[in-house]
């Protein structure tokens, strides 16, 4: 996992004056999606977290690769950007590691720290890499959106969300919210049988049901791939399970 991380945000969007707050919103959204282009051609894959804080599932990705992407961000942005790189046999472990590793060279929001590449323990390669992916689904939103207001849809997705976050942590997994009713899990050491526990609890809880596409694979973008097909086949009618793992040939 590489964390990425504004460097010195808070001061600077004050400074001189505070600076308009549509103006810092763009910022963020565009470099959001230019984090992802940059680290998705490289097979990477990027979420977004507080937006100032981004995670990537960054297996096989070098530590010159990581600095071609903050020099290219330095050459295009008012800002510049640290990151921070670790590996586990866990997503939060791997994070963990990596933050750790981020934060020696100083505070957020300290003006001295630019465009640190702190690299905690070892970068994953190819050969011994291994990304697990989870692509969750909510089962009929549509009805949700038809017939509530937007706003009340939102907050069931985000109980949802929440609920997940809980219960795959005390698994070591991470999980992000990917737009519409989608979640998207690095979660590595999660087991199927781990999955539908999980899920029963968010259906006791929220009378929600999920369905999850696993995908494994060398790179994020692969073990992503694998898993949106897994949960395409379960769309489809054509697996009738609530959960399916699809595992790369070559991994």
């Amino acid at each position: 996992m590489t964390v990425v991380q504004i460097d010195n945000y808070g001061p600077w969007t004050v400074t001189p004056e505070p600076k308009r707050e549509a103006d810092l919103q763009v910022l963020q959204a565009e470099l959001y999606a230019d984090i992802e282009r940059l680290f998705a051609s490289k097979g990477a894959l990027a979420f977004f977290c507080r937006f100032d804080n981004m995670f990537v599932i960054s297996n096989g990705l070098t530590e010159k690769d990581h600095q071609e992407i903050q020099q290219s961000i330095r050459y295009r942005y008012p800002i510049t950007i640290s990151m921070g790189i670790g590996s586990g046999s866990t997503a939060y472990e791997a994070q963990k590691i990596a933050t750790e590793a981020l934060q020696k060279f100083g505070s957020s929001k300290s003006s001295a720290r630019k465009e640190v590449l702190a690299i905690g323990n070892e970068l994953v390669n190819g050969a011994n890499s291994l990304v697990q992916i989870a692509h969750i689904d909510i089962n009929g939103t549509t009805i949700y959106t038809d017939t509530k207001p937007i706003y009340d849809s939102y907050i069931i997705v985000n109980k949802v969300h929440q609920i997940l976050m809980q219960e795959l942590l005390k698994r070591g997994a991470l999980v992000f919210y990917a737009g519409g009713d989608n979640f998207i899990s690095p979660s590595n050491g999660v087991s199927e049988s781990d999955f539908k526990k999980i899920f029963d609890s968010v259906e006791s809880t929220t009378n929600v049901k999920l369905k999850v596409g696993i995908g494994q694979g060398k790179l994020a973008e692969e073990a992503a791939h694998l898993a949106a097909k897994s949960l395409d086949l379960i769309r489809s009618g054509k697996i009738k399970n609530q959960i399916h793992c699809w595992v790369s040939k070559s991994g």
